[in-house]
């Protein structure tokens, strides 16, 4: 491992393979080294098969731990390539959950592979395989009902990992909750939510059903102010005071911004706000800032332009002859 380190020139890189492939290493050159010692002292005993098949076992077991770890090492690697921490961090988080997904899968599949391995190793098995053979189609069919759903997941998470619904620390809005995807398992997804708690779904769930990613192509955003105003409000005014805010504000990106009146009521127009931002925290962040700056303004400046009820006192009205 130490080798790996030196010719590997990168300090990150030797040192994810040490991490991962220290111990299996050591594991695997003691079983071979005790396989080795076994083959001499069997020379004198005869009666050695129990320890030299243990041994056995324990190498199969140590191989598959090493290819586990040389697969999490390079995964690793990979992925510490991408800081996700960066501005645009769309590729990082795409490699990211890449990388995660696919070491998971071929975790399990080494493990599969090398219990099948192991398994071989007894003579009864072997056997009971060989009578079995006449009717796997039968086990097949009920081994596939009973890991239906295990299998639905699988197949979920190499979806996912091909065609990139989610990655990590993706914005979504799902069951009404909003979040950042948090970590992606073989069988689950963590969302962590805005108020810190934690939604676990299982990864099935992101194939099936529709949801809200808002940094799939991209994490810049564009959000809207709408007010509730009357009729006499001086858009004019509240154009130029709505561009003083943004132009003073860190959260705004330059990319857009307007104000209109996108509808109108009784009592009221229904003016809207456009702004942009960066991301979607800097998004919710900016609209409220604009919606406050933009109501003191008109309390200050414009008080007869904040919602009123109109009442018709003409000669005829109760209120008129009451008075």
């Amino acid at each position: 491992m130490a080798l790996i380190a030196h010719v590997s020139g990168r300090a990150g890189a030797g040192r994810a393979f040490v991490d991962h492939c220290r111990r299996p290493s050591l594991l695997l050159v003691a079983s071979l080294t005790a396989l080795a010692g076994l083959r001499v002292l069997e020379e004198v005993h005869d009666d050695l098969g129990v320890a030299r098949h243990a041994l056995a076992l324990v190498t199969i077991a140590a191989v598959a731990w090493m290819l586990i770890g040389l697969v999490g090492a390079a995964a690793e690697v990979v992925a510490n390539r991408f800081d996700v921490a960066s501005a645009d961090n769309l590729r990082a988080r795409r490699v990211h959950t890449q990388a995660a997904i696919l070491r998971r899968i071929a975790a399990v599949l080494i493990g599969v592979v090398a219990a099948a391995v192991m398994l071989t190793t007894f003579p009864s098995v072997r056997t009971l395989g060989a009578s079995l053979l006449a009717s796997a189609g039968i086990a097949g069919i009920v081994i596939g009902l009973a890991a239906q759903q295990a299998l639905g997941n699988l197949l979920a998470g190499i979806q996912i990992a091909l065609t990139e619904p989610i990655r990590l620390d993706d914005v979504v809005v799902l069951e009404g909750e909003y979040g950042r995807i948090d970590e992606i398992t073989f069988t689950y997804v963590v969302v962590a939510l805005w108020d810190e708690r934690r939604l676990i779904l299982p990864i099935s769930y992101f194939t099936s059903t529709p949801f809200e990613n808002w940094t799939r192509s991209r994490s810049r955003m564009t959000g809207a102010v709408h007010l509730h105003l009357d009729h006499a409000v001086p858009m004019g005014e509240l154009r130029d005071e709505l561009s003083r805010v943004l132009e003073a504000s860190p959260l705004w990106d330059g990319r857009q911004s307007g104000l209109q009146v996108v509808d109108s009521h009784p009592h009221t127009v229904e003016v809207r706000a456009l702004v942009s931002a960066s991301d979607a925290p800097r998004a919710w962040d900016l609209r409220c800032e604009v919606r406050e700056a933009l109501l003191a303004f008109l309390r200050e400046h414009h008080p007869d332009s904040l919602p009123r009820v109109r009442a018709d006192l003409g000669a005829g009205s109760p209120l008129s002859l009451a008075t």
